[in-house]
């Protein structure tokens, strides 16, 4: 038997391993889980009830287009259906996005620290990653993004909110940097947690792609419409581009399960508002008991914040894990945590006041 491996694309040396968050051990003492961002809220009214009448045909393949979902979405956010494009949540439209525009020779531009799966899709896709540094504020850099700039550059990602710091950028600053920004790259505003701005200042996404062709618009259902484990996201943008991430759509990747179960979350427009304004005021009271404890923490517009720890990063993180809440470390920086349950939250808030007292 000859002991010659298949030849496989060198562009997949070295990609980094996606880290998802860690769940709470089954049977142990860690009780929440703080690492996923996901909602901790049980699907919205009337979503289980259509989940299961879906669940009686999955022996039938999906509706390819999405066609009722794809109505609906132009329907909710005012736009041609020709300018939707659906995927595996919105990292899945992200790839896509990837493997639409960029390829070796090309480069990809997002700010770091940013949303993990950027440098990975940029790798798979053979494409180079440009990396611009957070300001110290944590904030993208949108000036120092534009002047990274190249004829190379295909596409730039700006995560807003952004992820894991939660922090926004403004309309003023964001339309300065389109305006900086080649008409022929794509500018990718990755809003997977939009509905948890309230900064009157941070724009919606849907507005700018109107009025700017090289604009393209993430979403998905996995956050605030706690739909995680269905796995379904959006693209809007103008019709060349989403033409394009239809063709590199994989085939009936959208369940109808999953299609059926956004619709129906759709339609629940109002519970959704409620649960989310909820939300919101924990997070409001979790960054200002933080704040109260001595720790400097941006301000979040996502449903998640962000503590800067440095080397002790891990050793927090395993005291969040032993007092009964996983939280979501990334090493040598610092750690994000999902503003979950009130009870998860005063777990947290309690580690973090005895680690600040030992700082």
């Amino acid at each position: 038997m000859s002991e010659t491996s298949p030849k496989l694309r060198a562009e997949l040396e070295g990609i980094p391993t996606y880290k998802p968050g860690k769940p709470a051990a089954a049977g142990g003492p860690a009780a929440y889980k703080l690492s996923s961002n996901e909602n901790p809220y049980p699907p919205l009214p009337g979503v289980m009830e259509t989940v299961t009448a879906a669940a009686s045909s999955f022996n039938r393949y999906p509706d390819m287009a999405c066609t009722a979902l794809t109505g609906e979405l132009s329907e909710r956010f005012a736009v041609p259906a020709s300018h939707l494009a659906t995927g595996t949540g919105s990292v899945g439209v992200a790839q896509q996005l990837l493997q639409a525009t960029s390829g070796p020779g090309d480069e990809v531009i997002y700010a770091w620290r940013s949303f993990e799966a950027y440098p990975i899709i940029t790798q798979i896709s053979g494409a180079t990653s440009v990396q611009v540094p957070l300001t110290p504020g944590d904030v993208h850099d949108l000036d120092a993004m534009a002047g990274a700039v190249t004829d190379r550059t295909r596409l730039v990602f700006v995560c807003n909110p952004n992820n894991p710091t939660g922090t926004a950028v403004r309309r003023a600053e964001l339309e300065r940097f389109l305006d900086r920004v080649p008409s022929d790259v794509l500018v990718v505003l990755d809003e997977a947690y939009r509905e948890f701005v309230r900064d009157a200042e941070v724009p919606d996404g849907v507005e700018i792609y109107r009025e700017r062709p090289n604009v393209c618009v993430l979403r998905t259902f996995s956050k605030a419409y706690g739909l995680a484990g269905l796995r379904v996201g959006f693209a809007i943008a103008h019709e060349p581009v989403a033409a394009a991430l239809r063709k590199t759509a994989v085939p009936f990747g959208v369940s109808q399960i999953a299609q059926d179960a956004a619709i129906a979350s759709l339609r629940a427009e109002d519970e959704l508002i409620g649960r989310v304004g909820s939300l919101v005021c924990e997070r409001n009271r979790v960054l200002e008991a933080l704040r109260e404890q001595g720790w400097t923490v941006p301000e979040t517009q996502a449903n998640f914040v962000w503590l800067r720890l440095g080397e002790r990063t891990t050793a927090f993180a395993q005291a969040c894990e032993r007092a009964g809440a996983v939280v979501r470390p990334f090493a040598g920086e610092g750690v994000r945590v999902t503003v979950g349950e009130t009870e998860a939250n005063d777990i947290f808030l309690k580690v973090a006041e005895g680690f600040r007292k030992d700082l």
